[in-house]
């Protein structure tokens, strides 16, 4: 995957930078589509109160002297919530953290540490927090329900958290970080859903076993890098500053079921829509559909800040 230039990268976005040249199931946005959602959200969140505790939260992350290295004093808060974002993929190229579960770590285990929530103690990936399967078909096959732990019990249980004045501020530090990177999961289309048809009976696992001809090589992947693949926190914070605002009934919407159904539907109305056929590909998007998709990705991406901004505001208040 060709890289825009960018800004010399720290420790945590260097890791990143090699994870995102690999197909991976839970990707979604790149890292940069991560830091515009996270850029999104810091420029609605008004309550300085808020703005003073999520400080106070990201300092216990243990890569936050790297976030913060180098950038001026008045900034670091803000850049901090930005790179802080991209975490919860870092962690799964990080030394320390084991990816549990089966189809490499995609499918949890059914045992209580998949839904677990004990803070940076915990070294496992929980890869399958980052997307919920809800499946459909086109032609007939039969479907599968989605894993009993996935990204809507996680943002439900890290809200619950968030507000709990019995949670400890390190287990609260854990859960925004997780929270920022989820909210932005939930709102890519393709982190919705799995299309089954009689090629791929067990699911095409958002789009990842759909291949197109050229780069990217899959539609999962097409659909990550539609925001750009930049590492500069500093161009996602610009970007972030000039997206459409969306409508101020759809960010008021604070129920990540709806956020969910959504993504699916679009999925099915977006994604899949010529020139993606029914079967595996290879597929070649043309120029109408990129064109699509990449202002799909801008309104969700939007949304995701505003619902995030309020999410939060909502917890810390």
């Amino acid at each position: 995957m060709k890289r825009t230039p960018a800004a010399p990268l720290s420790a945590a976005l260097a890791v990143l930078a090699v994870m995102v040249a690999l197909p991976a199931r839970a990707l979604a946005w790149d890292p940069y589509g991560h830091m515009v959602v996270a850029a999104s959200a810091w420029e609605r969140i008004t309550n300085t109160k808020v703005k003073k505790k999520i400080g106070e939260l990201l300092k216990l992350n243990p890569q936050y002297d790297d976030w913060v290295k180098g950038v001026p004093a008045a900034r670091r808060l803000r850049v901090a919530f930005v790179i802080a974002a991209t975490w919860p993929d870092f962690i799964k190229g990080a030394p320390g953290y084991e990816a549990d579960g089966t189809n490499n770590g995609n499918t949890p285990p059914h045992v209580a540490a998949s839904s677990r929530n004990i803070g940076y103690t915990d070294k496992l990936m929980h890869k399958y927090w980052h997307f919920i399967d809800l499946p459909f078909s086109t032609d007939g096959t039969a479907t599968q329900a989605p894993d009993f732990v996935n990204a809507k019990t996680q943002i439900a249980a890290f809200r619950t958290a968030l507000k709990s004045p019995t949670v400890s501020d390190e287990i609260k530090s854990y859960d925004l970080v997780w929270l920022e990177h989820v909210v932005g999961d939930v709102h890519q289309p393709l982190h919705c859903t799995s299309r089954f048809t009689a090629s791929q009976k067990d699911g095409d696992s958002g789009g990842n076993f759909v291949k197109l001809s050229g780069d990217p090589a899959h539609l999962h992947t097409f659909w990550d890098d539609l925001l750009g693949t930049a590492d500069d926190h500093d161009s996602a914070i610009a970007v972030a500053h000039n997206l459409t605002p969306p409508a101020a009934t759809l960010a008021k919407v604070t129920d990540e079921a709806v956020w969910i159904d959504e993504s699916f539907e679009a999925a099915k109305t977006h994604a899949y829509k010529a020139p993606i056929g029914g079967g595996d590909g290879p597929y070649t998007v043309t120029a109408a559909y990129t064109n699509s998709a990449r202002a799909l990705a801008r309104k969700r991406v939007a949304l995701a800040g505003a619902r995030l901004a309020r999410l939060l505001t909502d917890a810390l208040k």
